[in-house]
């Protein structure tokens, strides 16, 4: 038999064992985060090792904890939370913790605009703000609440939100200065570029 051939054996059954190798260690890990190495046919129960094989490491989270995270706003308005404001306020809260980024007017500064672009989304260079782009007032709120002001995201209380939504749709030309935003409010305001979307998930025609 020649060498060649032995060679050739030899390397086959080194690289079987290789995988066979990763194979065993791809199970050792599973097992070490708690998965047990089952069936893929195997009941969803099954699939998770028991408490005792699971190496304990954090902990479930509390209801407050998940609370803190649930911070999504649907278009309808659905999970707003208690609380008010309005475009005269929020002109205040705007000034001394958006400007700097925004412009004092919200048209320009740093970051892109907030106000204004109305009129241009099918010229050959459309300005996308809240006002000209955004098809939900709700999305606003969603938004301020969960990342601004940017240093300090999560830092204002709802009403302070509630107010700068107010404040960009006043800015906008959306609302009166004293109209009042709330949960109940907001999600009744019609943006501008409403009607300017449509679903990427369309139903099929019979």
């Amino acid at each position: 038999m020649s060498t060649h051939s032995d060679d050739g054996v030899a390397a086959i059954a080194s690289t079987c064992d290789a995988r066979a190798r990763a194979r065993l260690a791809s199970a050792a890990v599973a097992v070490a985060a708690g998965f047990a190495m089952l069936p893929s046919n195997a009941p969803a129960d099954e699939l998770i090792a028991p408490l005792e094989a699971r190496p304990n490491l954090g902990a479930p989270a509390t209801a407050e904890q998940i609370a803190g995270w649930d911070l999504s706003i649907g278009s309808d308005g659905d999970n707003l939370p208690p609380g008010s404001g309005t475009a005269a306020r929020g002109a205040e809260i705007f000034a001394a913790k958006c400007a700097a980024c925004h412009g004092a007017d919200g048209t320009g500064g740093l970051n892109d605009p907030l106000v204004g672009g109305h009129g241009t989304l099918a010229s050959p260079e459309p300005v996308r703000t809240i006002g000209s782009y955004w098809p939900y007032a709700t999305t606003i709120f969603d938004y301020i609440r969960r990342a601004m002001p940017y240093p300090e995201p999560q830092s204002l209380s709802n009403d302070d939100v509630y107010a700068l939504t107010a404040h960009l749709l006043h800015a906008n030309g959306i609302i009166d200065e004293d109209f009042v935003v709330d949960a109940s409010t907001l999600p009744a305001i019609e943006m501008p570029n409403a009607r300017g979307f449509e679903s990427a998930y369309r139903e099929r025609s019979r």
